[in-house]
């Protein structure tokens, strides 16, 4: 049979309270018991019943156990005052800091030419003299980038004018071997030329003659 579950709240009746009070002290004297042992705990308990009679459990010594208990109650009492101040001094340090922020803002939105209607005139004196030292040495930066510039594009320009004079050497030097080469060459090809043409092959007449030879004495 399924064993309903049991409403948390107090027990009207004073038989069924008393009743149910035993069961379930023995229950948890029991369950303490069996704690200790299993897991070799350091356990106590102590009840008191609503007539004040007092029940108890302890698995060694119960004055040691609640010696123990007191020792450590008092260490963390004493670290909750410390725990308090870094506590206190994290808040401090935040607030400046976000007091920090809130005036780097106000700066920010200043140099950006914002929020100028509350500046008295020294203010925004000192603001103008800020702003004219940052420009000066934005401009300082700016033409020092510029001449590195400058000076990469000429050692670039030589490096290119130095290759393009060493192009225009090889391509010279080229042409004078050429040069030297070519007469010697034509005057090879003119002197097999000049042998083909005084071969004794070359002016052999044949009797070899296609079709019909005409006769001398051909009469009408």
């Amino acid at each position: 049979m399924v064993r309903g579950k049991v409403e948390l709240k107090r027990i009207e009746n004073t038989t069924s309270r008393q009743v149910t009070f035993t069961k379930r002290r023995n229950g948890l004297l029991k369950k303490a018991y069996e704690l200790s042992v299993l897991c070799d705990a350091e356990v106590a308990m102590i009840i008191f019943s609503q007539k004040g009679k007092l029940y108890d459990f302890s698995s060694s010594n119960m004055r040691k156990t609640i010696e123990r208990y007191r020792e450590h109650v008092k260490k963390d009492e004493n670290c909750i005052p410390e725990t308090e101040v870094n506590t206190q001094k994290l808040k401090k340090e935040s607030a400046i800091i976000q007091q920090k922020l809130e005036q780097l803002e106000a700066s920010r939105r200043k140099y950006l030419g914002q929020d100028l209607v509350s500046c008295s005139l020294d203010e925004v004196i000192e603001l103008d003299s800020k702003l004219e030292h940052a420009l000066r040495t934005i401009r300082e930066r700016k033409a020092h980038l510029f001449k590195e510039q400058t000076e990469k594009l000429k050692a670039k320009e030589r490096y290119l004018m130095e290759e393009n004079a060493r192009l225009v050497q090889e391509t010279a030097i080229l042409c004078q071997k050429r040069d030297r080469i070519s007469p010697q060459h034509y005057v090879k090809e003119k002197d097999v030329i000049t042998r083909s043409q005084s071969s004794p092959f070359s002016e052999v007449e044949t009797d070899l003659f296609v079709g019909l030879r005409p006769s001398h004495n051909y009469r009408d």
